[in-house]
């Protein structure tokens, strides 16, 4: 029970602080609603989107949450509990979708809706609306990232909760393979190398999104002024 409530704390105090860090400065701009639903088990999404930077947006959702009989409690705050619990567990479970990214917080749960009992398991249905904090790279977006695996022909980079972001040595101007027990990349010019545990600055020629892996992958370049590792 006692490391329960701790795991609650600690999803708590980070939806705190990725909410205080993104959004209490404002300075979101654009706002659309695209019309796309997406139906998985027991998830059903209606998306409101806000650009708050070009990589992470809020979102507002719409899914169902369900609930076992057992944590049914007549005291509305006690079930209202469990309903956040339970969300949070599907949210981090959820881990991406094609159109919003990575999932990486919920920071408002903005509303409950009525339940409903599933008759042959007793669980009862809530339709809840929350608003979230998801990351997702852009065609043209310059972004920074960090080396984690440096190969003959490339970089696999990371950035955020994206690990299969890759950099192929064809864009790479002026950079040359040196290899060894810790290979690197040197620039001929600027003396400048990539390494393990390198950040780079870099630009985001394409990224796919691979329904198998629920997962995404990109291609990136250094073609292009002050690009290129800063570390």
């Amino acid at each position: 029970m006692n490391i329960r409530r701790q795991d609650i704390r600690k999803k708590i105090i980070f939806i705190f602080y990725i909410s205080r860090l993104l959004f209490l400065g404002g300075g979101a701009e654009g706002f659309f609603q695209p019309s796309l639903k997406l139906k998985q088990s027991v998830f059903v999404e209606k998306k409101e989107r806000k650009y708050c930077s070009r990589m992470y947006l809020k979102s507002r959702l719409s899914w169902n949450v369900e609930i076992p009989a057992e944590s049914v409690d007549p005291e509305g705050l006690m079930l209202q509990k469990a309903i956040l619990v339970h969300l949070l567990d599907t949210f981090a479970v959820k881990k991406c979708s094609r159109d919003l990214g990575y999932f990486l917080a919920v920071t408002t749960l903005d509303h409950i809706g009525k339940g409903v009992v599933r008759h042959h398991s007793g669980a009862i249905l809530f339709p809840v609306e929350f608003s979230c904090i998801t990351f997702k790279m852009f065609t043209g977006e310059v972004l920074e990232g960090t080396a984690h695996k440096i190969q003959k022909h490339g970089v696999f980079v990371k950035c955020g909760p994206a690990e299969k972001i890759y950099l192929s040595h064809q864009k790479m101007p002026d950079f040359e393979y040196i290899p060894g027990d810790n290979p690197i990349f040197r620039n001929q010019k600027s003396g400048k190398q990539i390494e393990k545990g390198t950040v780079v600055k870099f630009m985001v020629l394409a990224e796919r999104y691979e329904e198998n892996e629920k997962d995404f992958r990109a291609v990136v370049s250094l073609e292009g002024d002050y690009l290129g590792p800063l570390s």
